[in-house]
């Protein structure tokens, strides 16, 4: 929260507040806050119906969540899914897309809309440590690998509380 103080300062932003709290019980209050914006974080709660009712309770009328989060096409196989290296990848806690976007419209959201869409492919990012971690924790096979990478998407997500 300090370094997001330092960088508001910096940036001459006044209308902002950064606030330290559970993603599923926020600490504000009903209605007041304009936009939230939040960046690959909600695959990581394992209440993500909470997230987005809280998101949706602290919004004023006409409110914007803005959300960059992974999600998946397809189920993870079972030895993936478990993978702690996968949950700290952000991988393990993803919900199937289908499943996330339903989840938002169920909170109330109107107007959800995906405004970007990234594969994410395990075999261009063997190198990385954690990607190293998940394929061995997983004994993913060569052939594998590429077919779960597949499944795996980054999205930009924005979604409007009624007025």
């Amino acid at each position: 929260v300090k370094k997001a103080w330092e960088n508001a300062k910096k940036g001459g932003y006044r209308n902002v507040e950064f606030r330290l709290g559970d993603i599923e019980s926020l600490p504000v209050v009903d209605n007041s806050v304009d936009v939230i914006l939040s960046n690959c974080v909600v695959n990581l709660s394992p209440n993500k119906t909470m997230v987005f009712a809280e998101a949706f309770r602290v919004l004023k009328p006409g409110g914007t969540l803005t959300l960059s989060d992974v999600v998946l096409l397809r189920p993870l196989p079972q030895a993936l899914a478990g993978s702690a290296a996968a949950y700290l990848g952000c991988v393990a806690g993803a919900s199937l897309k289908s499943d996330y976007l339903e989840m938002l419209s169920a909170a109330g959201f109107v107007d959800v809309q995906v405004v970007g869409e990234d594969s994410f492919y395990l075999g261009e990012a063997a190198a990385d440590p954690i990607v190293q971690a998940i394929i061995e924790e997983a004994k993913l096979m060569p052939g594998k690998i590429k077919e779960v990478g597949e499944s795996i998407v980054s999205i930009k997500i924005v979604a409007t509380k009624t007025v």
